[in-house]
Formats: C-alpha cells, sequence, structure tokens
C-alpha cells in the first residue's frame, strides 16, 4: 500500500514537472519568428563597451523577451532599449543593423550613449508604429533618411550629440505628432526646415551649420524650447518670435540674424532669454517690467536708450552695442540692493550713471561700464575679454552725444 502511494505521489510530482516544462518551453516559443531572428541579427552587429556587460543576458537559448532591454507585449518586441540606462555606464559599438525593421510592433528604440557608428538603417522606416527614437552621444554618421518622415506616429526624435551630416529632411518636418526633435551637436547643414506639428513643444537644433532665414511661420506657436545657437542662421526673426508666447527657453545666440528684437518677447514666460552675438539692431523696448532672471543682448548692433524696464533683470548683458544716454537711476537702486547680480554695461556710448564714488557695490554684484562715452564713478572690477581702456576715444562720442 505504501509502494502504491508512493507511485502515485511520484506520478503526480511527474505530472507537475511536465506541466512547468512544458510552460517553460512555450514561454521560450512565444516570441514571434521575425521577431527571434531580427534580434539575433542585432545581437551579432553589437559588442559591450569595457566594463559592461549588458548583452551577457542576450542568450538565445532563453526566452528573449527577458533580455536586458528588450520588452514583449504577447509575442511581439515594443521596445528595444540598447545598453545600460545607468549614468554613466559604458555602453555598446557596433552597428544599427537594418533587421531593426523587422520588429514592426516596436514603439520605442533606445540607444544609450556609446561607440556606435555607421549610419541609421534606412529600414527605420519600416517601424509604423515607432512612438520614440532616441539615439544619442554616439557616433552615428551619413544623412539623417528622409524615410523618417513616414513614421506618422513619432512623437520624439533625438539624435543629439552625433556626426550626421546633410540637410534636415523636410519629411521630418510634416510629421503631424512630433513634440520633441533633439538634433543638437551634429554637422548638419541647410535650412530648418518649416515643422508642422502643433504639438511640438521642443526644438533644439544648436551646434550645427544650418544656415538660411526663418520663415515668419515655419515653427509652432506650441514651442516652449527652442535652441538655435552656434549655427550660422539669418535674417529678422521678429515676426516669428512675437507668434511664440508659449516659450520658457530661448537660445538664438551666435547665428547672424537681423533686424528688431521685438519688445513682446520679454512679456514671455521665459527662464532665460539668449540673443547675444548676432546682427540684432535698433531699439529695444519692453513692454513692462521684464521678469526674466537671465537676459542677454550683448554683441549686437543695439541702439537708443537703456530701457528701465530692464531693472529687474537679475543678470543683464548688455554690453558691446550702441546704447547711448543716461543708465536709469532704477539700476542703481537695484545694484545696492543686490536685486541685480550681473550688469554688463560695456562697450556702449553711455554718458552717465547717478551713483555715488563711495556707494558700495555688493560682493554678489558685477557692475561693468568701461569704454563708454564716460568716466566710470566707481571702480569696479570688469571680465578680462572687456579690454583695459576705460573709456572711449572723445571722437567716437562726438556724435552719440549729439
Amino acid at each position: 500500500m505504501a509502494n502504491q502511494r508512493l507511485s502515485i505521489s511520484s506520478y503526480i510530482f511527474l505530472i507537475i514537472c511536465l506541466i512547468h516544462i512544458l510552460s517553460h518551453l512555450r514561454a521560450r516559443a512565444m516570441l514571434d519568428p521575425v521577431d527571434f531572428l531580427a534580434l539575433q541579427s542585432i545581437r551579432k552587429a553589437l559588442d559591450d563597451m569595457p566594463g559592461s556587460n549588458f548583452l551577457s543576458s542576450w542568450d538565445f537559448t532563453s526566452d528573449p523577451c527577458n533580455f536586458a532591454g528588450v520588452y514583449c507585449d504577447s509575442d511581439r518586441v515594443i521596445a528595444l532599449n540598447l545598453g545600460d540606462p545607468r549614468a554613466g555606464a559604458p555602453g555598446l559599438t557596433g552597428k544599427l543593423d537594418q533587421a531593426i525593421g523587422k520588429l514592426s510592433a516596436l514603439a520605442e528604440l533606445t540607444v544609450v550613449p556609446g561607440r556606435m557608428y555607421g549610419p541609421l538603417p534606412q529600414s527605420l522606416s519600416n517601424l509604423k508604429n515607432l512612438r520614440f527614437l532616441g539615439i544619442s552621444k554616439n557616433f552615428i554618421s551619413g544623412e539623417i533618411p528622409a524615410t523618417l518622415g513616414q513614421l506618422h506616429n513619432l512623437r520624439t526624435l533625438d539624435l543629439s550629440y552625433n556626426q550626421l551630416t546633410g540637410a534636415i529632411p523636410p519629411s521630418i518636418g510634416a510629421l503631424p505628432g512630433l513634440n520633441n526633435v533633439i538634433l543638437c551637436h551634429n554637422r548638419l547643414s541647410g535650412t530648418v526646415p518649416s515643422f508642422a506639428s502643433q504639438t511640438l513643444t521642443r526644438l533644439d537644433l544648436k551646434h550645427n551649420a544650418l544656415s538660411g532665414s526663418l520663415a515668419p511661420n515655419s515653427l509652432p506657436p506650441s514651442l516652449q524650447y527652442l535652441s538655435l545657437s552656434w549655427n550660422k542662421l539669418s535674417g529678422p526673426v521678429d515676426r516669428l518670435l512675437n507668434r511664440m508666447d508659449r516659450l520658457n527657453y530661448l537660445d538664438l545666440s551666435l547665428n547672424q540674424f537681423s533686424g528688431m528684437i521685438p519688445g513682446r518677447i520679454f512679456s514671455f514666460p521665459l527662464a532665460n532669454l539668449q540673443l547675444e552675438r548676432n546682427a540684432f539692431s535698433g531699439v529695444v523696448q519692453p513692454f513692462d517690467q521684464v521678469k526674466i532672471p537671465t537676459v542677454d543682448l550683448s554683441y549686437n548692433r543695439l541702439s537708443g536708450q537703456v530701457s528701465p524696464m530692464f531693472a529687474s533683470v537679475q543678470n543683464l548683458y548688455l554690453n558691446n552695442n550702441r546704447f547711448t544716454g543716461q543708465i536709469p537711476s532704477s539700476f542703481v537702486d537695484r545694484l545696492l540692493d543686490a536685486t541685480i547680480q550681473i550688469l554688463y554695461l560695456q562697450h556702449n556710448y553711455l554718458t552717465g550713471i547717478a551713483i555715488s564714488p563711495t556707494a558700495e557695490i555688493p560682493l554678489s554684484s558685477s557692475l561693468c561700464l568701461q569704454y563708454n562715452c564716460m568716466v566710470p564713478p566707481i571702480e569696479t572690477t570688469c571680465p578680462s575679454k572687456a579690454g583695459k581702456q576705460i573709456t572711449r576715444p572723445a571722437a567716437q562720442c562726438g556724435h552719440w552725444r549729439g
């Protein structure tokens, strides 16, 4: 009887084991064969950087849905995050295989910073469900495929800090649902295309070689972050900027933009306004007290008197322009109570400031007045690049005094 009970127990145990094995085999077999083979091809084109063991889990005798960076829904791969996402972790080296385009259910593709090289696969255009494409801080080269414009579900495109060349395809700008486009720190050239998406909130194209002008309707008013600095862009932007009243960050510095700076932008909810090193000209007239913490209009061709509306700015750079007249007394009050921390007015044609020679500038504040049409009434420490000349030659000041 005992032997019979033992046999029954053994039988039950065997059944449980078989169920477990069958379940495991079924789980291994669940991934779509096309996706399985695509992952194998992707793996063959990649290697871990020294110190990385990201690919050690990619053992194709087990379920690929348990691989590091692979996320599945039912029998399809829906997200592929290549590389250890922890900050500072070594990335991967190798190329992105064309087989990526066979993961037809893929909604997210990211590659962490590493030494990935070669072009972007043309097959990316097959990923019709792709919403997020992020391949940043690698060595990806070649042109951005125009066929990415077929990804109508794409919301975020981040190809920053690579070695991409050529133009930004107009087909990218035509994508209807883009939220974020980050292509900074590449070698892109040509013009900035028009962007059709009315949900675009971030556009970062800084540190490229883009040129040409921006049409008044080329960027949507939905933008909150716009950086075009360190390019070769030119022409006026007043009509364009007047439409973009949701901006909280604007950097157009180190270009060749010209024309007037619209007074309306100083009432935008900006935390930072950088328009330095362009060719902006004319009078600058904010409509109301400027509440932007940092405003940099230096190295332009701005003229007229300094508006008292700027006295509420914490860090104000108006140096290397053509401003004239007296500095408003409201600046002095805010400088002495340390509300203003940086006030750079050097290299203009200013004629005076109502401040006592015995006044003490707070240690937390910096004031520079040199190379104007006056002898600075107070000694302050200026940045070294301001030069050593205290005042402008009188011959340069006669016209501006008149």
